[in-house]
């Protein structure tokens, strides 16, 4: 008579390890990537503040209105007149009127420029409006 040999039963049980791992290097990746998807790509060198406060970017959806050293006006990174901006802040304000205004300005811009753009805020109503420094200790 001939021995069998012995075969060990299928295992038929899930390894998760491998996906954890996985889940975790992507956490990692996504938690270090936030922080770059609210940079801007118009590049501006804010004034500098004492008393400035950090910015709660993930917390309030807020529009951003960027204000370059030459004077061209951003709205969310693209370049509107100061007409385009007025007729498409007030759109963006009948959709949802606690609109958030997140206003960049260059050091070097003139101050006439950043008047015009709070005149043109002020007119609207927009109520909440932040205004862009970086802090200094």
């Amino acid at each position: 008579m001939k021995r069998r040999p012995r075969t060990r039963p299928l295992v038929a049980e899930i390894n998760i390890t491998p996906f954890t791992d996985v889940i975790l290097v992507l956490l990692v990746i996504f938690m270090l990537a936030t922080p770059l998807i609210y940079q801007s790509n118009i590049k501006v060198k804010l004034p500098e503040s004492k008393s400035a406060e950090p910015r709660d970017a993930g917390k309030v959806k807020q529009t951003v209105v960027t204000i370059t050293s030459e004077g061209m006006v951003y709205l969310d990174e693209k370049v509107v007149t100061h007409k385009e901006l007025k007729s498409k802040i007030a759109a963006m304000k009948k959709t949802s009127p606690g609109l958030n205004v997140y206003l960049r300005s260059d050091q070097q811009t003139r101050f006439k420029d950043v008047v015009d753009v709070l005149d043109i805020m002020t007119a609207l109503g927009i109520s909440k409006l932040d205004i862009a420094a970086v802090r200094v200790e």
